[in-house]
């Protein structure tokens, strides 16, 4: 039976699952009205930097990581520039519950990664998931194939192995027990880089319209909320938990685009998209029932056990 904190634990990974896909699809309502992907990215990671250097000198943590652990998050920060880029990038041609679903393929994609660099061995629920959930990504996407945007789908799949990426290497390679360090440091190399760009292009572009504001202070409000609620989710019920119930933001987020931009799936692409997330969900209990961390959105630097 699970305890109090576990279902405060549980709520709060519903609550920020809610907060992920309100990030992404609010992206998509700052589209509408006037900005782009390179303007939403630039200051998608403001907040959290500072939401973070407030927590850690409130707590009295140190900012500053050891050096090498420092180099390798700031090297993780630019993967997360690639990524981040190319999910907004996505969302602006292709529909918010495909770039999603896609996206969220990455847990998989991580597997095999970790599995290719040696730390893991593949099991066969993830090679059997693999092939189910491809299957149900083209039953999503086949329906749409006269009319799908290749270079939506292309972002899309850059965006996935970029985070899978980051997901592989910092919990294995970042020996700091604190994540929000970490974090911090990918946060604020991410933003320095964005803004940098964004000034070499000369241009930074803000809606022009209300429904665009709000979509635009939206997606950094969500964005930041649940960036940083995951830590306390992982604290509470830990990494495995937080991974199988963070399942439930590709749904979300259908719902969330049909009702905010009148996004919606077919009959036979919300079967995909079940067949999808059944999959992730299946090597997500796997994994907890055999007490270890999917290799999927652990917090970076968080341990290989239940809590960090």
């Amino acid at each position: 039976m699970e305890t109090r904190n576990e279902l405060m634990g549980i709520i709060l990974v519903l609550v920020i699952g809610v907060c992920f896909a309100m990030a992404n699809t609010l992206a998509g309502l700052a589209y509408t009205g006037g900005t782009d992907a390179l303007s939403v990215s630039t200051s998608r990671f403001m907040l959290p930097a500072l939401i973070l250097v407030v927590i850690l000198v409130l707590q009295r943590k140190s900012i500053l990581l050891p050096t090498r652990d420092g180099l390798i998050s700031i090297v993780l920060g630019l993967v997360t520039v690639g990524y981040t880029w190319a999910l907004l990038s996505a969302i602006e041609i292709l529909a918010v519950p495909l770039v999603v679903l896609i996206f969220y393929l990455f847990p998989l994609i991580t597997s095999f990664i970790v599995a290719a660099m040696g730390w893991e061995q593949l099991r066969k629920i993830n090679i059997v998931a693999a092939f189910v959930a491809f299957g149900g990504l083209a039953l999503a996407l086949g329906t749409q194939a006269g009319g799908l945007n290749i270079l939506g789908v292309v972002y899309s799949v850059i965006a996935a192995f970029g985070l899978a990426t980051v997901s592989a290497v910092s919990k294995r390679v970042i020996r700091t027990g604190d994540p929000r360090q970490a974090t911090f440091y990918m946060a604020t190399t991410a933003m320095v880089v964005f803004l940098v760009i964004t000034f070499a292009a000369g241009e930074f572009r803000l809606p022009e319209t209300g429904p665009g504001w709000w979509g635009f202070i939206g997606t950094n409000v969500f964005y930041a909320v649940a960036m940083i609620g995951y830590f306390a989710a992982i604290g509470m019920i830990g990494p495995a938990k937080t991974t199988l119930y963070s399942n439930i933001e590709p749904v979300l987020a259908i719902g969330a685009a049909w009702v905010l931009l009148d996004q919606t799936l077919s009959p036979i692409q919300f079967v995909g998209v079940l067949i999808v997330l059944g999959a992730l969900v299946a090597v997500a209990r796997v994994a907890l029932r055999a007490g270890r961390v999917p290799t999927g959105p652990a917090a970076p630097g968080s341990s290989d056990r239940a809590s960090p």
